[in-house]
């Protein structure tokens, strides 16, 4: 048994991650999971047959328990990670002391490009009262982390979407979204509140090209619908101006959200499961990164462009350049183009740009997956 804490901040990124990585675990790895989540009717958004009220419930295979306060009592899992840096509760923490041998205590940290994660993944920490180390485990983009969260068939799962031509047009039609046009470019928008928002939308609406956005709810629709002039949106609302038709989509699960980026032409992702959903997805993507204290989200973006971005036999010193000039108009980035100036010279490169993504994604197929790397840390620390 492993334990799986997940405290939820905002926006569902984490408590999606966790869900997804415990999912992975029993699947794949055949390890039982306990996911121990302290805000159930953020989990019930992403599993809508959950119950937001119940105390244990079994789901996909794993046990999900509300985290509640005060903690209940129970036997540690042999393995026990904090998702991003949640505490544990001292009582369980005390109790995977008492476990022979103790727990294998596993910090999993935010995704990072930065030069230093690589340094710091597997280090550990001693605990300054307790018996018990703690290893920070940092996902990231080479073999010196533990990679990228990916399930098993996930890549053979997307091929065979995009080779089989109804698979898209029937996710379409469940949508109520109308077929895309040859001519059109479609895009998904799932985003934070942006400022650049309007921009966006204003240059799609004046440009020559017929744009399709499909913006699942969230931060961005209230923008979207003050933009057209409305009040509010919500999902099955559809707006059009000049180029530009938009369609607000319910917000869904992680499968059918895959399959919006696998349907897409281009992806505007935020935060981290979407932006990992993104790349896999093997098309091009924008990525509006979770804003922090003094811009340090900043130095994250440029650390991940700088990687992404690096001239490759399927990229153009052109192409990388309108990538990340779009990427920092989006982000606000010091000294960036403005969106609509960045948006029109990234047009001109969408064919690098599409090439580019799948170069990227079957790269990082070729490195380590997260899940199979964490199992195979937590049995290097096994004595």
């Amino acid at each position: 048994m492993w334990d799986v804490f997940c405290s939820v901040v905002d926006n569902y990124g984490d408590v999606g991650f966790s869900w997804r990585l415990a999912r992975i675990l029993v699947r794949e790895h055949d390890i039982p999971v306990r996911l121990w989540i302290d805000d159930m009717h953020a989990f019930t958004v992403l599993d809508r047959g959950a119950d937001a009220t119940a105390a244990v419930q079994l789901r996909q295979g794993v046990e999900v328990r509300a985290w509640s306060d005060p903690f209940p009592e129970v036997e540690p899992g042999e393995v026990v990670i904090e998702a991003f840096g949640c505490a544990l509760p001292d009582t369980h923490l005390s109790a995977m002391t008492r476990r022979s041998p103790p727990s294998v205590w596993i910090n999993l940290e935010y995704l990072s490009a930065e030069d230093w994660v690589n340094g710091c993944h597997g280090l550990p920490s001693p605990h300054p009262r307790l018996p018990l180390r703690k290893h920070f485990f940092f996902p990231g983009f080479d073999e010196r982390t533990g990679g990228l969260l990916r399930e098993r068939d996930l890549i053979r799962e997307r091929d065979a979407f995009r080779n089989d031509a109804s698979a898209p047009a029937a996710f379409w039609q469940s949508r109520g979204v109308p077929m895309a046009r040859p001519d059109e470019l479609r895009v998904s928008l799932f985003c934070y509140d942006n400022p650049a928002l309007p921009g966006l939308l204003e240059a799609w609406s004046r440009g020559l090209q017929p744009v399709t956005c499909l913006a699942p709810e969230g931060r961005a629709v209230a923008q979207i619908a003050r933009f057209f002039g409305a009040t509010a949106a919500k999902p099955g609302d559809r707006f059009k101006r000049d180029a530009l038709d938009v369609h607000i989509l319910p917000f869904t699960d992680q499968p059918a959200y895959d399959r919006l980026l696998w349907a897409c032409d281009l992806n505007f992702v935020r935060g981290e499961d979407s932006f990992v959903r993104a790349q896999w997805a093997a098309r091009p993507l924008v990525w509006h990164i979770y804003p922090q204290a003094e811009q340090a989200h900043h130095v994250k973006l440029a650390a991940f462009l700088d990687r992404y971005c690096s001239v490759s036999p399927e990229s153009t010193a052109e192409a990388a350049a309108a990538t990340r000039a779009l990427h920092g108009a989006w982000n606000g980035v010091p000294g960036a183009p403005g969106i609509d100036e960045a948006w029109n010279h990234w047009r001109g490169h969408v064919r690098a740009a599409q090439i580019h993504a799948r170069a990227w994604a079957n790269r990082r197929e070729r490195g380590p997956e997260l899940a199979a790397a964490l199992v195979k840390f937590a049995q290097g620390q096994v004595k």
